[in-house]
């Protein structure tokens, strides 16, 4: 049953009409240019493009609607054998691979919403291939980046303890080992005569709580 899952072939993308470029070398590492290929209405080549799932696998199928099999791409997520040019969102340079040999070529779409449709497709396989590498079970066993590190401190106030509070423009202080005054709440002797305006406001509780 297995072998038999693996041999079923699925269609992620096709584009009836791409066109192949011979690409100089890379001069400099600030990545290709589709300007720089050369006359783009007039291609190396021109065929149909298809995204094929086999098994675990995915190819990028260069095909020929007379002679078959162009050139095929195998695409890996971990290391992309696809990459955008800055010069535009219709072409791409694509790592051919055939025998073990590898070759570089430009592919260029007519249409922009061609080209997003073929970058959907991958963005979408390769979702579905990190999701396979990392399942939930193991994300969930992985600390969240945004939760603070380390056992949680208690700043709650033991038997015994008294906290002061200084008031500007007082000579004295007010002490108090209830909790609940450190959530604002106020006690009897801020609320007489000796204190104008009323009630001052507490300090705000400590971080972590």
């Amino acid at each position: 049953m297995e072998a038999f899952e693996e041999e079923i072939e699925s269609i992620l993308y096709m584009c009836r009409e791409v066109s192949v470029f011979k690409i100089p070398p890379l001069k400099k590492n600030e990545g290709h240019r589709a300007q720089e290929w050369g006359d783009l209405g007039n291609p190396l080549w021109k065929g149909r493009m298809r995204i094929i799932e086999k098994g675990a696998g995915v190819t990028i199928k260069l095909e020929d609607p007379t002679t078959g099999v162009f050139a095929n791409a195998p695409y890996d997520p971990a290391k992309p054998s696809v990459e955008g040019v800055l010069d535009s969102s219709r072409y791409f340079v694509v790592r051919v691979e055939d025998g073990g040999r590898k070759a570089y070529i430009g592919m260029g779409f007519l249409e922009r919403s061609d080209s997003f449709d073929f970058n959907v497709a991958l963005q979408d396989y390769t979702k579905r291939w990190r999701a396979r590498m990392n399942p939930p079970e193991a994300e969930e066993l992985t600390p969240s980046p945004h939760l603070p590190a380390g056992p949680k401190k208690d700043f709650s106030l033991k038997d015994g303890q008294t906290f002061t509070i200084t008031i500007p423009g007082k000579t004295k202080s007010t002490q108090s080992n209830a909790l609940p005054d450190l959530f604002g709440s106020t006690s009897s002797n801020t609320s007489g005569g000796g204190a104008s305006g009323g009630a001052f406001p507490l300090l705000p509780p400590p971080p972590g709580r």
